[in-house]
């Protein structure tokens, strides 16, 4: 299950719908999965949780004194495990490691880290250590790299015409540093230089030639969400067209039901290889460390103050 903010009310409301979720899949660890980035992606928000800064912040901190941008990541990833896991959430969709580009669409903008693919790797990792080291799992997102689009996957079917040499020296850089991750998210995004016909949600050569085998990812590997306009067809078409190219999961996300029955429908079981890397995935879970909530608070925002973040109110 995904959560989004019009599911979202409560600490007590969320903690209850997460429990009656797991009792009628009658799997006590099924995982449920947020998008919790900070900046303008948190669903949870104030005034119930804090606010958290964007991942340019952490970037730009990065920029200036590496070590301050490695703990303030770290403190990002580790304070947000913690207010997701008090809530039941398991699964965070980050960290967001698009590598930024000039006239690219604004739909990544502040979210990615930098235009440094080293950088957002470095500062990618180690969001996911504050993530896991707080009992929640990490998605890589959005693979193998939307920081170039033009145009808004949620509206519209973007097109990348870069060379692959510049693909593979940037935008792939931060997922093959990163892919001994235990879950990674696609992009609808059109890499005209790899396959000019279908995005990478929906390309076999995307997914097997790219992610799998070139970036080396052999995690779980989940659609963004597929009622977004970058697709077409219908539900039952977008579906089988997502697991034929090979992503292990379909994530449908607008809450209609209708479409969710026709994915549902079409969704074959969890087994084989795609089974084996959601077992494989889910086994990274870990009970959190030990964690001062509060100290560890107010370092990030000295740190994020540093960078010129002020959090709202």
């Amino acid at each position: 299950m995904i959560l989004f903010k019009r599911n979202c009310r409560t600490k007590d409301q969320i903690r209850a719908l997460v429990s009656e979720f797991r009792e009628l899949v009658d799997r006590p660890e099924a995982p449920v999965l947020i998008d919790q980035e900070g900046g303008r992606v948190q669903r949870l928000g104030p005034p119930a949780w804090r606010p958290y800064p964007p991942g340019r912040v952490l970037g730009r901190l990065a920029q200036d004194d590496i070590e301050s941008g490695r703990r303030a990541a770290w403190l990002h990833g580790r304070l947000i495990a913690a207010d997701l896991d008090e809530l039941g959430i398991t699964v965070d969709c980050l960290p967001v490691l698009d590598v930024s580009t000039p006239d690219a669409s604004k739909v990544i903008g502040d979210r990615s880290f930098g235009n440094d693919p080293r950088l957002v790797a470095d500062i990618g990792r180690f969001v996911c250590n504050g993530l896991l080291d707080g009992g929640v799992l990490p998605v890589l997102k959005h693979i193998p790299g939307h920081g170039r689009a033009t145009g808004d996957s949620h509206v519209m079917l973007p097109v990348v015409d870069t060379a692959l040499g510049n693909l593979e020296a940037s935008d792939f850089v931060p997922f093959a540093a990163l892919a001994d991750m235990p879950m990674a998210m696609t992009g609808h995004v059109v890499y005209s230089a790899i396959d000019c016909d279908f995005p990478a949600t929906t390309s076999p050569t995307v997914i097997r030639s790219i992610i799998r085998q070139r970036i080396g990812f052999d995690g779980l590997l989940m659609s963004d969400d597929i009622s977004m306009g970058a697709l077409s067809g219908d539900f039952k078409a977008r579906a089988k067209a997502v697991y034929a190219a090979g992503c292990d999961l379909v994530l449908h996300c607008n809450g209609r039901i209708e479409e969710m029955q026709d994915v549902a429908h079409i969704a074959p079981p969890l087994d084989g290889l795609a089974g084996e890397r959601a077992i494989r995935a889910l086994s990274r879970r870990q009970r959190p460390k030990t964690f001062d909530r509060e100290s560890g608070r107010r370092e990030l925002l000295s740190l994020a103050a540093r960078a010129g973040w002020r959090r709202r109110r």
